[in-house]
């Protein structure tokens, strides 16, 4: 396996909403016997409100700051050997002082997923306050990308099955 990766036992999943962060995580954790987290799950557990809540009531960059500090906690929680595999939310990795904390912390995977997928499936989840307006949805995602390609490997999501990206994962001659 990656020497980076056994220094600092920690994948790290990045892409746009509705790529398959979360479900591919959870798969992928369970081949590899890691922990997995999913930090807007553990934003919304932490602050007890939804998403949408905090970005209505305190705004993005508060947001941002709790996504960060969230992240910061399970960087350190890895460092010191717990291996996990972290989902994080679809704007976090756009930020540059996440990239930076991830850069020497673990493996980067972005899931680089078509704009027609991700569409047709927050298109059914209504919780998501950056996909309420269509042209700022194209925009955002097309905006992303740049930041997603410094990611450590691009797995490119062809359909549903997540069991196909986790492979695809696990095979990347950089995890070997």
């Amino acid at each position: 396996m990656n020497l980076k990766l056994k220094r600092t036992p920690g994948i790290y999943l990045v892409g746009f909403m509705g790529s398959g962060k979360s479900t591919i995580g959870r798969h992928l954790a369970h081949r590899l016997g890691w922990n997995f987290f999913d930090t807007d799950e553990e934003i919304e557990a932490a602050e007890k409100v939804s998403i949408s809540e905090i970005f209505e009531t305190r705004g993005e960059e508060e947001f941002r700051r709790i996504e960060t500090t969230i992240l910061r906690q399970h960087v350190g929680w890895i460092e010191r050997g717990r291996p996990a595999v972290v989902a994080l939310g679809g704007g976090a990795f756009a930020r540059q002082q996440n990239r930076e904390m991830l850069e020497n912390n673990g493996i980067t995977v972005w899931l680089d997923c078509p704009l027609d997928v991700v569409s047709r499936r927050v298109a059914i989840a209504a919780h998501r306050p950056l996909a309420r307006d269509p042209e700022k949805f194209v925009a955002l995602y097309q905006e992303r990308r740049v930041s997603y390609q410094s990611a450590d490997l691009q797995i490119v999501i062809t359909g549903d099955d997540a069991e196909e990206a986790v492979d695809a994962i696990l095979h990347h001659p950089l995890l070997r």
